[in-house]
């Protein structure tokens, strides 16, 4: 359980304290409260192999934490032809969270307009052959895609499926519990509807938007009946605007765990509603 990214100024005395410590890190701070976030950086950039080292020294007092990480979008959106030359480079540069044990999977995000066509389907299947050594996630948002042929391709490849929540409009991708790999993946982007097709909308205004308990109680009902059939399930929380995505992800986790969950002070400020969930023990001893 985590969310997607932790470098976001508006999270500042929300999710991390007002006042930060000298050395203060917000890598090292959210891995007390959850095992695993989602790279984004990796989207706009082939990831250095001396970036990723670093990362994986900042979480090293969470031995269950894991990274997960979005394909170079030179992969999935401006897709011009495979180069071998940038697919060496970003095997390479994941390869130290690959050796170390802590790569849940690599996301292949395609947008909406990624529809299910004869050249994309033979695109996706030489994109998985690219990256087959690592483990490979698919999301799609286009409702093309939900056809049994589909579903039962990504088996075959060990390719997992994203189940995604984001705005509907005609030809979107709807709710699901699926799994087709090893690995079981969910991305909640929230339900800002308005803002999410909303031309010249920002970054925070498209994931602006806090998650009711009703909602979240029926993706833990999906994320449960996925996590019966495969070993490691991971969540993660986009709607990332001034913390939300780490009060819906706390509020999931504790659901999932069937218990309390330590709790960032400042987060348990901004949202009252997670004195619920809240464990009483916060000391950084009681986190691990």
């Amino acid at each position: 359980m985590g969310t997607a990214g932790w470098a976001y100024e508006d999270w500042d005395g929300i999710v991390y304290p007002p006042e930060k410590p000298v050395g203060f890190d917000p890598l090292e701070y959210l891995s007390r409260f959850f095992d695993c976030s989602e790279i984004n950086s990796t989207f706009y950039r082939i990831p250095d192999r001396r970036v990723c080292a670093s990362w994986l020294r900042r979480v090293e007092g969470n031995d269950r934490f894991r990274f997960t990480l979005k394909l170079y979008r030179g992969f999935t959106h401006e897709r011009g032809p495979l180069a071998g030359r940038d697919a060496g480079l970003f095997r390479e540069g994941v390869a130290p969270i690959l050796e170390a044990g802590r790569l849940g999977c690599v996301l292949m995000q395609f947008p909406w307009s990624f529809k299910n066509a004869a050249e994309n389907r033979d695109y996706l299947r030489a994109l998985s052959g690219e990256f087959s050594s690592l483990p490979l996630v698919l999301e799609v948002r286009h409702a093309s895609w939900n056809v049994p042929s589909f579903y039962d391709f990504l088996s075959e490849h060990g390719v997992g499926f994203c189940n995604i929540d984001q705005p509907l409009f005609s030809g979107s991708l709807k709710p699901s519990a699926r799994c087709t790999a090893r690995v079981g993946y969910f991305r909640l982007h929230g339900q800002n509807y308005d803002d999410w097709f909303r031309e010249g909308a920002g970054r925070d205004a498209r994931y602006n938007y806090l998650y009711s308990e009703g909602e979240l109680v029926s993706w833990v009902a999906r994320i449960e009946a996925v996590r019966e059939h495969i070993p490691s399930v991971y969540v993660i929380m986009n709607n990332h605007f001034r913390g939300q995505a780490a009060c819906n992800a706390l509020q999931v986790k504790a659901r999932l765990s069937g218990g309390l969950v330590p709790v960032p002070p400042s987060l348990l400020a901004a949202f009252p509603q997670l004195e619920k969930v809240r464990s009483p023990h916060t000391g950084q001893g009681d986190l691990w």
